[in-house]
């Protein structure tokens, strides 16, 4: 990478890092794009080379901070030696809420504001952050179209699943805390791949 596109690269970073901060504290709503810039210490020009709008930047910081969750838990994936597709779904899903657990802050941003059209065109490489590994982590998994019905709508059942329950138990203890509702989800999530698993399909059909 060249000096001029590492300098792009953090004036890019960095507004969506000011971006993020000002869009927890005082919300988006309240949150300008002057304020950004501002912040940032940036001229508003450069704002919009990278983003269209403040909802443009909202868009492309839930996708950056999203694919930057899953991919700790994918390199965490990595580090080990678990080779059966639900454990390892398993263990991606553990790892994620572990991480939203320790922020906070990033759960109730992404819980906010993270629609299934988002997640999705990131996934199929839509999306500018190049640097999101969405579509790896789900083809490495799940690119076998013949081993479940529909992959992206069962992809999709659970990531709402997660998302809907993590949220309250994490933040509020409700209807029960998160250490005790995970063997639930995880119960559920066995649940969901078991239903979407095409008859006769086995974990040693195909490998990982």
């Amino acid at each position: 990478m060249s000096k001029i596109d590492k300098n792009k690269q953090m004036k890019r970073e960095s507004l969506l890092e000011t971006a993020f901060r000002l869009f927890t504290s005082k919300g988006i709503q309240k949150t300008s794009i002057s304020d950004i810039v501002e912040d940032a210490g940036v001229a508003k020009g450069t704002f919009y080379l990278y983003f269209k709008d403040k909802y443009d930047i909202r868009n492309k910081l839930i996708a950056h901070k999203s694919g930057e969750v899953f991919k700790r838990a994918d390199l965490a994936l990595q580090a080990t030696d678990i080779t059966e597709l639900e454990e390892r779904v398993i263990f991606l899903i553990d790892n994620i809420i572990n991480q939203l657990v320790e922020n906070k802050t990033l759960l109730g941003f992404i819980s906010k504001n993270l629609s299934w059209g988002m997640f999705k065109n990131v996934l199929i490489g839509a999306g500018e952050d190049s640097e999101v590994d969405f579509y790896d982590i789900y083809h490495s998994m799940f690119g076998d179209e013949g081993r479940f019905e529909n992959p992206e709508v069962m992809v999709f059942m659970m990531i709402e699943l997660v998302g809907a329950t993590c949220y309250s138990a994490i933040l509020y203890s409700e209807p029960v805390g998160i250490d005790e509702l995970k063997p639930y989800i995880f119960r559920t999530i066995r649940g969901i791949m078991a239903m979407h698993r095409i008859t006769g399909q086995t974990e040693t059909d195909s490998d990982i």
